[in-house]
């Protein structure tokens, strides 16, 4: 039995939260740049005409902060886990590729910190056998919590039949 012929006990793809949809985005530059505008065109009416400049340079300056964030939030994160295997793969926002796998007898699911309250919860690290990766950095703590629950709990079942 090949480990494509495994059903999955979790397959999970984790991605940034992104704050603004395309749609919003548009919004956003017509209303800052109206703004900008307007009050750069009164200081360019009174003489200040380098302010006028700078006004346009923050549009600009938002707009390509904007795209680069985007950018960033194209890329994600896959959890397959089945009885025979952990696959944890990155992809980065142009595509490429990385992954591990982890025998799921053996992995750890380690939540840096104490866990009493999000301030101390910290990164979310699969290992096993010297070998180590951080998980969902970009999740808040308490989605890494529940991530790092789930993970266990699912690892504690696969453990638990194999005992049986």
């Amino acid at each position: 039995m090949t480990y494509a012929d495994h059903q999955p006990l979790i397959e999970l793809v984790i991605r940034p939260n992104v704050s603004l949809s395309q749609r919003g985005f548009t919004w956003l530059m017509i209303g800052f740049g109206l703004v900008s505008f307007v009050v750069g065109g009164f200081f360019l009416l009174k003489g200040a005409w380098p302010v006028f400049g700078f006004f346009g340079l923050d549009v600009l300056l938002l707009y390509v902060f904007f795209r680069m964030n985007y950018h960033h939030a194209a890329r994600y994160e896959k959890i397959e886990l089945t009885d025979e295997g952990l696959v944890f793969s990155q992809v980065s926002p142009l595509g490429a590729k990385r992954s591990w796998r982890f025998n799921p007898h053996w992995v750890q699911v380690n939540l840096q910190g104490n866990g009493v309250d999000d301030d101390d919860i910290g990164s979310l690290v699969l290992s096993s056998h010297g070998q180590y990766v951080s998980v969902g950095s970009f999740l808040s703590p308490r989605e890494r919590a529940s991530l790092s629950a789930r993970l266990n709990d699912a690892l504690s079942e696969i453990r638990t039949q194999a005992l049986h």
